[in-house]
């Protein structure tokens, strides 16, 4: 049997060994999880991993199978995220594996300094996302008043000026949405160690444009604080037609890179 290889999920600096619990939700076909010991307070959380289901060749091939490639991150993320109350802990890319045990202690030690500044920043902080949509209130028709003619056809003239007036309306909209996202995004980012936007050009979703998709990096003591910043914004801006949702905490998915 082909010896297997090393699947690292994350690295927890505690201050004192992380006792594992009896069961994870682990990767399809992956060993126990287990920790290698980095240094006296830094551990790799790791497990055996089969080449034959998740060498490079196999894993390259099977990257288009979106439903595979999603059931293995929601395993990967589920053993990150049990580790979340330790004092850092740094998420590893889906599917990071070597060739064994050392060569994967020897690759972080071997980045000493950039592996200690990263557990620096994130020590002690959490993550949450923050999403912002908006759907303007739908205007209300104005009733005709009883006996009044109909309207007149429209000239070529009128038409054009009615044109001009909506999308001068639409364009103060936007300009009035994107300086709400603005003071909004510097609101929460006042009470965040740090603080990323990341692009919205994701799939639209039924509440309306996405206006917003942002992380920040939250000290554990202002959790709650935070949180509650968010749902103030979230009923402020609600009858303006904005949505405000928060999702988290998470480990600091958005903050652990360079």
């Amino acid at each position: 049997m082909a010896k297997p290889g090393t699947y690292v999920y994350c690295l927890v600096a505690a201050d004192r060994r992380p006792v594992l619990r009896r069961r994870f939700t682990r990767l399809p076909g992956m060993g126990p999880i287990r920790l290698l010991d980095v240094d006296k307070r830094l551990w790799l959380v790791v497990a055996d991993a089969p080449l034959n289901r998740y060498g490079e060749e196999t894993i390259n091939r099977k990257l288009s199978d979106l439903d595979w490639v999603s059931r293995a991150a929601i395993a990967h993320e589920a053993v990150v995220e049990s580790f979340i109350n330790h004092r850092a802990v740094v998420p590893m890319k889906l599917f990071t594996i070597f060739n064994s045990d050392d060569r994967a202690l020897e690759q972080v030690r071997g980045d000493k300094r950039r592996v200690g500044a990263i557990v620096k920043r994130v020590a002690n902080q959490i993550e949450w996302g923050v999403r912002v949509t908006h759907r303007p209130p739908a205007a209300k028709p104005v009733p005709r008043q009883a006996g009044a003619s109909p309207r007149p056809a429209r000239t070529g003239a009128s038409y054009l000026a009615q044109k001009k007036v909506q999308r001068d309306a639409a364009t103060e909209l936007a300009e009035r949405a994107r300086e709400t996202v603005i003071a909004l995004y510097d609101r929460l980012k006042a009470r965040s160690r740090l603080a990323r936007r990341r692009s919205a050009s994701e799939l639209p979703v039924k509440e309306g444009p996405v206006l917003l998709d942002a992380a920040f990096l939250v000290p554990r003591a202002r959790a709650t604080a935070f949180r509650s910043l968010v749902a103030g914004e979230a009923r402020r801006l609600g009858p303006l037609g904005y949505q405000v949702t928060a999702s988290g905490p998470w480990p600091p998915y958005t903050f652990v890179k360079d």
